[in-house]
């Protein structure tokens, strides 16, 4: 007889949608399937079913399942499932993994650097990393990657596994998770990921009576019709249709001989002696104890341990010599009781999970506890350190001696590792386990008053460290004081910890509020090492806040905390610290915020802090790039944040970069670069990236003329909170502004940079170049309101140095000279502006085309060169208003103009076949303004009474009754554009 059923029964609907999946996977549209079900019913047969599938088609498979070993162990079934590839895949595989093989260092030790901070520590980071990974082994002929227990995971490997369900179209992957029908976080992903389409549960369901009898047939080796009614009855009832139990119960009828075979039949005796019994755990227990009393002891250890376990444990336990203990243990895998486990020699496993869980039934209360602290104590001589899951074991084998401060101190210490290695979702269960182990009167204890508070910092930190910022507050609450100096400083370390978790969740004033409490709790004039970590928070909140003194009080506070850092050998904080104050003194010394880098370089290299050394290659490629328009340092210190696994810092210069592309007139390479940029920060929840980049895109459409896309991009920008950022600025100066001028509209733009100018006044701005220190001077020269002495007042300073700003300045410069009767000197400033602007050619000739009006009006440069060149350039790009206003004032200073006959494409199709021509389409653009006739000459150099008669002509055409109606069907329209 065969104690499994060599056939799956019962499953054809599943085992299609599993075949789906598969072909889906290698035609690269993967998906996720879920096989949900009570324990016994069939999951873990029917991905196995899956997975020798995989293997016969020529898949790669990778499988791994949860811990079953006390509290969930970070990322263990992702660990296992991506090692059996790490030691088999091919060395390119790796290397085509580029940054997120760093990332993966977290999983794969050998696949990690070396350095301790090195890579990035987002879990999305890790999630993408994942599936690259997978991706890349299953290029060509697919990849599937099996999840058991999902239950048992730990809330990191669910992220994980909900971030690839989400991202698995269009990638050579199915994934296949087997999770219990039992409410958790793992069902309700389960079910969450099929409501959102990216996947489908299979809710496995018992057999049916026939079903039943189709597993005994197959057991037994024979034909449905030869299986007694009476037999398949009564497993039918006492199994309730579950495939496991069918077998196990039928396995122990045949081992008591109420079936007996003769020849090749099978015949049922008739006697149910003692009963069959009723429940699994009966049948189990009856199993086991044909092992004899010693076979039951050992099995009983090992069911203590859990699932799978350790035979050195067992065996030191059990005081069983070799040859005994082979024996025994020979005994319990013939009779499929166990197998051994792949984790290697040493580890065997239960068959099912319901072994050891009915082998638990049958002991006592104090039979147990005896067990489990003998077993702790096993593990604990034969490996000290407890490495890996073994802490968090051994703490719920204390728990189950009734030794639980032990088993408090194993949690704690099994927490600490998973905060040290990323993963505080999981410190936080395993803190919650240690905590939930002490009862409500652990907190009175005197003798362990030190312990407990630890242990509620500690779950206080790792709340902070996974954001959640309200129950860190609620954590720290509930921390007693208990006197002295020592315990000031405590509570000091957990508001400066609550304040950085405020603003790394954004909540600015909450994290003033922790400063101020923690600065409450120190003495008058403290000293300045006990004020360090307070600074060097405080800097940071201080340069996002509404102060209007917020820059020289970050800088005070961030230079304050450098010291402190540096006496009390604090590397990581002295370049935290150097950090903020390199940032905020951009305006007024460039060659000292280079120094702030450059300092955080040396500590970074000396201290090997790979993560501060890339942030300090950001910030000097930063000052590069506004110093002098030069993008070479920050593509380098993009490319090191790839090398070392930095993804956020990485993406974050390529949105710098995305918005360089997009100023140099590189329109179809910005857009590329920015559209890859969002996609990728978009999907792996860089918020702040992604609403960099929404602005960069404002500015791309803005420079190409296009205000309804730019509408749509300051859309996106304001939605993920744009409006209260350090980039509002820049959208309102390199975007509105620009999109302003490149339609004529002079005074719109001026207004908009006197909003800007004002609202910097009020509150210092770190980005410099919205307008107030260049092109703002440029509009003021041009209308009267900006003099010589303000134009070097605002060249003098770093931000009118930095050559976007200088470009404007040189303009300024020149339209004052030649105005005032100096064309040499107005000579000079332009060759300057040619010198500076020459990276930013769409910048560069609207700025001539912007001050040929007054060198016309007063004779001095070349504008009609200017202007020939200007209107080559904006007819290209399709910018009609300004092109059109170059034509005009050529023709004012008397030059040649190139008839434009092209164009008409500009117009749409509905209005092209009305007749509508290309002026006229002109003047309907700007009529979506719902601006006066004069105003529309004005944009467009053209005489008032030219407008009455395009719009006349407009009106005829349109068969619209009246100019209103006509206003509100251009910007209807144009809306739609």
């Amino acid at each position: 007889m065969r104690t499994r059923s060599p056939a799956i029964v019962g499953r054809e609907p599943e085992l299609d949608e599993i075949a789906a999946a598969l072909a889906g996977a290698q035609r690269a549209r993967g998906g996720a399937v879920f096989l949900v079900g009570e324990p016994g019913v069939g999951k873990t047969r029917l991905a196995a079913e899956a997975v020798g599938r995989a293997l016969e088609s020529g898949m790669v498979v990778l499988r791994g399942r949860g811990s079953t070993t006390g509290p969930a162990v970070p990322f263990r079934a992702l660990s296992e499932a991506l090692l059996s590839l790490a030691r088999t895949a091919e060395r390119g595989l790796v290397d085509q993994l580029g940054p997120y093989r760093s990332a993966l260092g977290r999983l794969i030790p050998e696949w990690a650097d070396g350095d301790a901070d090195a890579g990035d520590g987002s879990l999305v980071v890790l999630a993408e990393a994942t599936l690259r990974l997978a991706g890349l082994a299953g290029r060509g002929r697919g990849c599937l990657v099996v999840l058991d227990d999902l239950q048992d995971a730990d809330v990191e490997t669910l992220a994980v596994v909900e971030y690839l369900a989400g991202n698995l179209f269009g990638q050579p992957v199915a994934l296949l998770a087997t999770v219990r029908a039992e409410p958790g976080a793992a069902l309700d992903l389960a079910h969450a990921t099929a409501r959102g389409g990216d996947g489908v549960v299979l809710g496995l369901r018992s057999l049916d009576r026939g079903q039943v009898t189709r597993i005994i047939a197959a057991c037994l080796g024979t034909g449905t019709e030869q299986v007694s009614p009476a037999v398949a009855d009564r497993l039918f009832a006492d199994s309730a249709g579950n495939p496991l139990m069918v077998e196990e119960l039928l396995h122990s009828m045949v081992a008591a001989g109420e079936l007996v075979r003769g020849g090749d039949e099978w015949r049922f005796t008739g006697q149910f002696r003692g009963g069959v019994p009723p429940t699994l755990v009966h049948v189990i227990t009856r199993r086991a104890e044909r092992l004899g009393p010693r076979g039951v002891h050992l099995l009983s250890i090992a069911a203590v341990l859990g699932r799978r376990f350790p035979l050195s444990v067992v065996q030191r336990v059990s005081e069983l010599d070799d040859r005994s203990m082979f024996s025994h243990l020979q005994s319990a895998v013939d009779a499929q009781l166990l197998h051994p486990d792949e984790r290697g020699e040493d580890w065997y496993a239960f068959q099912h999970p319901l072994t050891a869980e009915a082998l638990l039934t049958r002991l006592s209360p104090a039979d147990r506890a005896s067990l489990s602290a003998r077993a702790a104590d096993a593990l604990v001589a034969l490996h000290p350190d407890l490495p890996g899951e073994l802490c968090s074991l051994v703490a719920s084998l204390r728990v189950a001696a009734g030794d639980r401060w032990a088993a408090a101190g194993l949690y704690a210490e099994a927490a600490r590792r998973a905060l040290a290695d990323g993963a505080p979702g999981s410190s936080i269960v395993l803190l919650e386990q240690a905590v939930s182990v002490l009862d409500d009167d652990a907190a009175e204890d005197r003798a362990h008053a030190e312990e407990h508070r630890e242990l509620h910092e500690l779950l206080l930190f790792a709340l902070a460290e996974a954001g959640q910022f309200d129950r860190a507050v609620h954590v720290a609450s509930t921390l007693r004081p208990l006197g002295g100096t020592r315990d000031t400083a405590r509570q000091v370390k957990v508001h400066v910890r609550l304040a950085w978790a405020a603003q790394v969740a954004g909540r600015w004033g909450e994290g003033v509020a922790q400063v101020a409490a923690a600065r409450a709790l120190l003495p008058p004039d403290p000293p300045a090492e006990d004020t360090v970590a307070i600074d060097a928070v405080d800097a940071y909140l201080t340069m996002s806040g509404p102060q209007p003194d917020r820059v020289r009080r970050s800088e005070e506070l961030g230079r304050r905390a450098v010291t402190g850092a540096e006496r009390i050998d604090d590397p990581s904080t002295a370049c935290q610290a150097l950090y903020a104050v390199g940032f905020v003194v951009r305006e007024r010394d460039m060659v000292e915020s280079d120094a702030c880098f450059r300092r955080m370089l040396d500590i970074a290299a000396e201290h090997r802090l790979t993560s501060w050394r890339t942030y300090a290659l950001i910030g000097l490629g930063g000052n590069a790039w506004l110093a002098d328009g030069d993008p070479g340092p920050l593509e380098t210190a993009r490319a090191e944040a790839l090398r070392t696994g930095g993804i956020s810092l990485a993406h974050n210069a390529e949105a710098v970069l995305g918005l360089h592309t997009a100023l140099t007139g590189d329109f179809d390479t910005a857009a590329r670069r920015l559209a890859a940029c969002g996609a990728e920060s978009s999907r792996i929840k860089l918020v702040a990236v992604t609403r960099y980049v929404h602005m960069a895109g404002a500015v791309l459409a803005a420079h190409r003329g296009d205000r309804a896309r730019m509408r749509a991009r300051l859309d996106e920008f304001y939605r993920t909170g744009g409006g209260e950022s350090p980039e509002a600025p820049l959208a309102r100066g390199l975007a509105k502004v620009f999109c302003a001028l490149l339609e004529e509209d002079l005074t719109g733009a001026r207004a908009e940079l006197d909003e800007i100018a004002a609202d910097q006044a009020k509150q210092p701005s770190t980005f410099y170049l919205a307008g107030p220190h260049g092109l703002k001077v440029l509009l003021d020269a041009l209308h009267g309101a900006a003099d010589l002495s303000d134009v070097h007042r605002v060249a003098a300073s770093p931000a009118g140095r930095m050559r976007w700003n200088r470009q404007f300045l040189h303009l300024a410069e020149a339209v004052l000279h030649g105005t005032q009767g100096s064309p040499a000197d107005a000579d000079r400033a332009l060759a300057a502006h040619a010198d500076a602007a020459a990276r930013f050619p769409t910048a560069r000739l609207l700025g001539l085309r912007l001050i040929a009006e007054p060198a016309i009006d007063t004779s001095w440069g070349d504008p009609a060169t200017w202007l020939r060149e200007a209107e080559a350039h904006f007819h290209r790009l399709d910018i009609a208003p300004v092109a059109s206003a170059c034509r005009a004032l050529m023709r004012r200073a008397g030059a040649p103009v190139q008839q434009r006959r092209t164009g008409t494409e500009r117009v749409p199709g509905n209005l092209r076949t009305l007749g509508v021509t290309v002026r006229e389409y002109e003047v309907f653009e700007l009529l979506a303004h719902r601006l006066p006739n004069k105003a529309l000459a004005a944009r467009l150099h053209i005489s008032p009474r030219t407008v009455e008669k395009h719009v006349a002509s407009l009106l005829m055409k349109t068969q619209i009754r009246d100019r209103g109606t006509l206003v509100e069907y251009a910007a209807q329209s144009m809306s739609q554009v």
